[in-house]
């Protein structure tokens, strides 16, 4: 067993200490930041955020089981973390410590948590859970319990922000125009939905055509190795995060990708990042500051951007 397994096994074992008998605070302070919290969640959320709780809600009544990652045996604390942002996306590490770094602080503590957002416990963390907002988060508690939304019961050592808000993704530079905005010809597969969800988002209709032919060839009935559905090869998880019931459904999947990418677009700033991430993911574009260095990455970015421009 390698140093590195070992200090995760500690930590491991001193989350489930901690959290045999957690004491809540009383005090005045986290009572405000509690109560600042739950007000701010009837004021506004993230797009982003959402997605990220209707995934981990379909975790609950999962068996805890410590060290765990799959769902279909058992997850910990933060096990379950990492995989509701892995279905999104976003490559977490495994322990909460690690966890407790990943994206960025939100000032302010638990009054300004949002929707998604991770609250931490102890120093290092030994325990992580999911804000759900109105005071809640979504955790995989400790032996003898499962996956539940229970109420955030002491102050957070930290609140990490993984996916954007919703002022930065408003603000975000527009990108310049494409060549490939053109609309696609009349022959395309699909040509109708590609326009109606192109004038609906705001994003090229030969992009929307452009991702189709390369997830799927067009077919709205393929299903990859990795689980992906449908014309836009969208994962269970992020298909529910953006609200598409029925990948398989051409009109779905299709409204569900352009909106996914219009997000993406604004939130890289240019559409080979945003390629970039519905292949890879975000997490892995700001990984690297760019597009990842994974060939097939690479190569269905190139492929993508081709076809716009062959469709201009």
């Amino acid at each position: 067993m390698s140093i590195a397994d070992v200090t995760a096994r500690i930590q491991q074992i001193q989350s489930q200490l901690a959290l045999l008998a957690p004491t809540p605070s009383s005090g005045t302070d986290f009572s405000s930041s509690l109560d600042s919290a739950s007000a701010a969640a009837t004021t506004g959320t993230t797009a982003g955020g959402d997605a990220v709780v209707a995934d981990a809600r379909q975790y609950l009544g999962v068996p805890y089981v410590w060290g765990g990652t799959d769902p279909k045996t058992g997850l910990d604390c933060s096990g379950l973390v990492q995989r509701v942002y892995s279905d999104l996306g976003y490559t977490l590490q495994r322990t909460a410590a690690e966890q407790a770094t990943a994206g960025t602080e939100v000032p302010g503590g638990l009054a300004n948590a949002q929707p998604g957002d991770l609250l931490t416990f102890g120093s290092p963390a030994h325990h992580i859970g999911i804000y759900i907002g109105g005071g809640q988060m979504i955790d995989a508690p400790h032996p003898g319990t499962n996956v539940r939304v229970e109420s955030v019961y002491e102050t957070p050592s930290h609140v990490r922000r993984i996916m954007p808000d919703q002022a930065t993704t408003a603000t975000a530079s527009t990108p310049t125009a494409n060549p490939g905005d053109a609309r696609v010809s009349t022959g395309t597969p699909y040509a109708t939905l590609f326009s109606a969800a192109a004038a609906k988002y705001d994003v090229p209709a030969t992009l929307l055509s452009a991702v189709a032919k390369e997830e799927s060839g067009y077919n709205a009935s393929a299903v990859s190795p990795a689980g992906a559905e449908g014309l836009m090869q969208l994962m269970p998880g992020t298909a529910k995060g953006l609200g598409v019931t029925n990948p398989f459904d051409p009109a779905q999947a299709v409204d569900g990708a352009a909106r996914m990418l219009r997000d993406l677009t604004n939130r890289f700033g240019s559409t080979s990042l945003a390629v970039a991430a519905y292949n890879a993911g975000p997490g892995a574009v700001l990984k690297y500051g760019g597009i990842p260095p994974y060939p097939e990455t690479q190569q269905y970015v190139r492929n993508v951007l081709a076809q716009m421009q062959q469709a201009s």
